[in-house]
């Protein structure tokens, strides 16, 4: 059976466990070793099964315990060639830790398939993963993205189980104390998605075979965990899905304190 907490997610740190009986992955690594350490130990995952990190992008939020964690564990980290270099620009590769081009064919790690796709971000090389299981389920992490791509699209269609951003209200965001450049950067295709560009995937994505869907780094300033529920949820049954039949929709805590669930 595959098993899935998103630990962390926002702007302050974003880690994503994925796993099954043979171990798991982390999909980013953006809080502290120590933090890491607690959110596994509090759900009965030991550090040392973390098989592979894959990482999205190089931003702090994304890779601020890959250097520590690897390290003390000698984890594999796997990222894309635009990311690794940034990575290593950075200080972040220390040689303490092998570090992996992942590429469009994927690569197995704990028994399960994890595959990138771009994702449209402001960052060197960002991607998305879509983790394919041995029982033959399809989860995708797709955050930092600042709208549906014709790839990212692709690669999340079909998916049991997505956890897709939905970074902020647009009327919060427009009218909320951010400088005028960080709202246009937040705004572009390269910036985040809103409430609402979620909210319209969402439809398409369970029509496909998408039953449990997981609303993701959703701001602190500009957003509401209840405004982003509430607008994918309107936007679902208004296309003839009922909650609790036909899908499940939640969202992550920026600190979780969920177990893992098991599905």
């Amino acid at each position: 059976m595959a098993r899935f907490c998103n630990l962390f997610s926002g702007s302050s740190g974003n880690c994503t466990y994925i796993g099954n009986g043979n171990g798991g992955i982390l999909i980013d690594a953006g809080v502290s070793c120590k933090r890491i350490e607690k959110a596994l130990s509090e759900r009965n995952i030991e550090p040392k099964s973390i098989a592979a990190i894959f990482i999205t992008h190089e931003h702090t939020d994304h890779i601020n315990g890959v250097r520590v964690f690897a390290s003390k564990y000698k984890t594999n980290v796997y990222a894309t060639p635009g990311t690794l270099e940034e990575l290593d620009n950075m200080g972040i590769i220390n040689g303490k830790f092998p570090t992996n081009i992942i590429d469009d064919s994927g690569i197995e790690a704990a028994g399960m398939k994890v595959i990138p796709f771009d994702t449209p971000h402001d960052s060197r090389q960002s991607c998305g993963y879509r983790i394919d299981t041995p029982d033959g389920r399809k989860i995708a992490v797709a955050t930092d993205i600042g709208y549906i791509s014709d790839t990212v699209r692709k690669a999340i269609t079909g998916c049991d189980f997505v956890l897709i951003e939905s970074n902020h209200d647009v009327h919060m965001l427009e009218s909320g104390a951010y400088p005028y450049y960080l709202k246009r950067r937040i705004l572009s295709d390269r910036g985040h998605l809103s409430n609402e560009s979620c909210a319209a995937e969402l439809a398409s994505l369970a029509k496909s075979g998408t039953t449990r869907f997981l609303l993701g780094h959703i701001s602190m300033e500009n957003n509401l965990p209840q405004i982003a529920y509430h607008t994918s949820l309107n936007a679902l049954q208004q296309a003839g899905f009922i909650c609790g039949r036909d899908f499940l929709l939640d969202y992550a805590e920026r600190i979780s304190t969920r177990p893992v669930e098991v599905f």
